[in-house]
Order: structure tokens, then sequence, then C-alpha cells
């Protein structure tokens, strides 16, 4: 039997998994992304050229991969189409490495009305979505009258679904939000052409994979977004619409759990969050800066600066409960370069008292103050290392300190955004 490995995000997004999907994928035969839409924002840097996907499996710029998008990804036609164009554009052929589900339901022009016309409409208690569609999709998928890339074959029966549904979110823009209405005709246009092109890509995912599994090939799941923006786990309201972490491989691709052999969990040597939410680590002095500046914090989706903090064990522990993680990627060691030391939050304080656990009611978290652990920094340089016996002693000693607090080995550390820019402690595939 082929290796299964899963990828996913630790924290709240941004943490670098598409530059270790790649890397993986250098032994691997299939990439599968298993949730989420066109708000993942995936960067790789190869040889000094940075492709940024939203959509579309980071594996598909490796010519052995096949790339398949599963069944609990919403799927924008729109979307999807711009990043194939960009990727064949710049030699890469994408529609022949690329397949989709048929099961996966679509993000339409009025779904991104909706989610615009929402967060305008909540003011100052907005969540910080990302205002593509994502959320109203999937409120459409659960309550059964969402529209599914299989429609998309037969256009008839598609158009006459999708003014029914249109309908449907008008009355709401209009009469609720009181925001623009979207054209019937000029959006059924633009959804008749990209039907054309999308339909034969369509496949039975989980059929594929078990072909693949039973052939003795390599797998990738690709996660987006992270495990503390779960629908059920994470940092409710301010989640995104999925599940993130690892139980949502499963459902979100069509595998049984049992054929899963690897959990890595993508975290940064420090913290980033986008949009609101709690975080209890967040720093608003020249540490946080160094690390917005020197990281190039800014979100690969959006461009929205990232708020920027010391790591979390605490939420570190509990990312590690849930997903079952079984080796850690830490990206970005290389932002820390310079500090005189550095700090890792060991636990939480919440009314005077010491919490050594995420509280259950995350709701709870923006009252907790951090209890952090001092560590001596290092002056010498990470950047670009790729051996762990070049990285600075108390380097070393940090990553040793997170890998011990998690529970978690560490299987990787990036140094860098290139693909060559990483230490590899151990290898993924066999």
């Amino acid at each position: 039997m082929g290796k299964s490995i899963v990828v996913l995000g630790s924290q709240w997004g941004d943490e670098g998994k598409g530059k270790i999907v790649d890397l993986i994928t250098e032994s691997a035969d299939v990439v599968v992304r298993f949730q989420g839409g066109h708000n993942a924002g995936h960067t790789l840097v190869i040889d000094g050229r940075k492709t940024i996907l939203h959509l579309i499996p980071s594996g598909i710029l490796r010519d052995h991969v096949t790339s398949y998008i599963g069944q609990g990804v919403v799927v924008s036609p729109e979307a999807l189409l711009t990043e194939i164009d960009m990727l064949e554009s710049s030699g890469v052929p994408a529609t022949k490495r690329l397949f989709v589900s048929g099961a996966a339901s679509l993000v339409l022009p009025s779904h991104v009305a909706l989610d615009k016309a929402r967060e305008a409409a909540k003011g100052d208690g907005k969540v910080g979505t990302t205002c593509r569609g994502i959320g109203p999709a999937y409120e459409d998928k659960v309550a059964r009258r969402a529209l599914r890339v299989w429609d998309l074959a037969d256009f008839t029966q598609f158009e006459a679904k999708y003014k029914e549904l249109l309908e449907y979110h008008n009355f709401l823009l209009k009469n609720y939000y009181h925001a623009p209405l979207v054209d019937v005709e000029e959006s059924l246009n633009a959804l008749k052409s990209a039907a054309a092109r999308i339909t034969p890509l369509i496949v039975d995912v989980p059929a594929a994979l078990e072909a693949a599994r039973l052939a003795g090939k390599n797998i990738v799941f690709e996660g987006a977004q992270g495990a503390l923006l779960d629908i059920d786990h994470g940092t409710y309201p301010f989640v995104t619409s999925s599940n993130t972490t690892a139980g949502g491989v499963a459902s979100g691709s069509g595998v049984g759990p049992r054929t899963l052999d690897e959990v890595y969990g993508v975290t940064k040597a420090y913290c980033t969050r986008v949009g609101a939410g709690p975080f209890p680590t967040e720093l608003d002095d020249a540490v946080g800066r160094h690390m917005a500046e020197v990281g190039l914090e800014k979100g690969a989706t959006t461009g929205r600066d990232r708020r920027c903090g010391w790591f979390d064990a605490v939420a570190m522990k509990r990312s590690a409960q849930i997903n079952s993680f079984s080796g850690l990627c830490i990206t970005k060691l290389d932002v820390l370069d310079g500090l005189d030391e550095v700090k890792i939050c060991t636990h939480y304080e919440l009314d005077g008292k010491k919490l050594d656990a995420f509280p259950a009611d995350s709701a709870l978290l923006g009252s907790c103050r951090p209890i952090y652990k001092t560590m001596p920094g290092w002056k010498d340089t990470t950047a670009q290392c790729q051996k762990w016996d070049a990285l600075p002693l108390n380097a070393q000693q940090y990553l040793k300190e997170i890998a011990t607090l998690a529970g978690v080995p560490i299987t990787m550390v990036s140094t860098g955004p290139d693909r060559k820019d990483t230490i590899q402690t151990v290898e993924g595939f066999e």
C-alpha cells in the first residue's frame, strides 16, 4: 500500500503549509485539498520564483503529481479558472494534472455578495472573513440547497436551479441587507462559459484515491486555514466555515481514517492571526513589528496585515490533541534571528487562576493572560540553514522546548521561503 500523509495548519492559518506540501510531494504521487475554498493562500517559492495558490493543491507544480479537489471544498468556478490560467501561462499544464470532485459545492457570485453585505452590516462586530463567499456557500451546502460541480454538466437543469437559488439570495440582499442585487443573466453567462471548461475535470475523487492507494501510490492531504479556525474546535465565532482539523480529511476527501499514516502540524516559530478574534500572545510593540516586517506578514489571499505574537504552547497542545499530530513542521524560524530573548507562552492566567490547558469555552480566550517562559535569543542567522547542527545552539534549545511542550517531535524546520531552505529531521515517505 502507498503511504498517506496529512499536512495541517496548527495555529490560525498562514503557517506555511504550501511550502511543506510542496517539499513532501517530491516523493508523492497524489495531493488532495479536502476543505475550504479560495480563501486559502499557499505561497510557494522555487528557485526564487513565487507562486501563490488559493484553491488548487500545492502539488500542482510537480510534474509527476496528480492533484485533486475533494468534495469537502467549496469551488468558485471563476477562481478555479483564474488560477488554472495563471499556472498555464507560466508553463504549468494544470488541466492535465488537476481533477475536481463533482460533489463539491459551488461558490456563486451571490455568495460573494451576501458575504460582503453581512460583514458590512456587522460593523465593529465583523468576523474578519475574506468576503469571498465561502461561509454562505457552506451554509447552502448544509441547508441542502447548494449547487454542485456535477450540476454544471447539464446546464439546462443548472440554469433552472440557479435561478431559484438566486431568487432567494437576491431577496436577502434587497430586503435584509439593502445591498445591490446580482444580475441573473450576466452571472449565468459567465457560469455557462466556466461550465464548459470545468466539466472535463470532474471525477469520483473517493474512487480515484482508493485506486491510487491500492496501486501503492503516496498521497498527501493538504489542509487550508488552521486548526484553531475549525468550525467546531476553533475560536468560535471567529472561525472559518469548514473542518480544518484532521477529522475533516476523511469526510472532505472520501477516505477512511485508518488509511492515514501520518499527521503533520505546520506551525510558525511564533504566532500570527489575520482578522478578528482572541489572540493571547499578541504583541503591540517593537518585537511584534519586527516579526511583521521581517516575516513579511501580510495575508497571501487578502493582503491584510497579520497580527503577530510569541509562540503559544497552550494553544499548540490543544491543536495537537484534536489532530493527533505525529510530527511538527516549524516554519519562519529565521524571523526570530537577532532578538535578545525569545518567549514561549506555557500557561494562561484567567481571573487570577493559572490554567494548564486551553479553555474548553473559547469565548474565554480573550480574557486569558499569557504566562511566559523566557529563553535567550541568538545573534547568528538561521536563514537558509539546511542542517540541524548548523543552527545556533540557542535556536536548537528553543525548538526542543516547543517540541517538549507540544508533546510532538519536530519533523521539519523551514529556514527561508525557498524550497531548499529546509532542515528535514525525518523523511516524509519511505
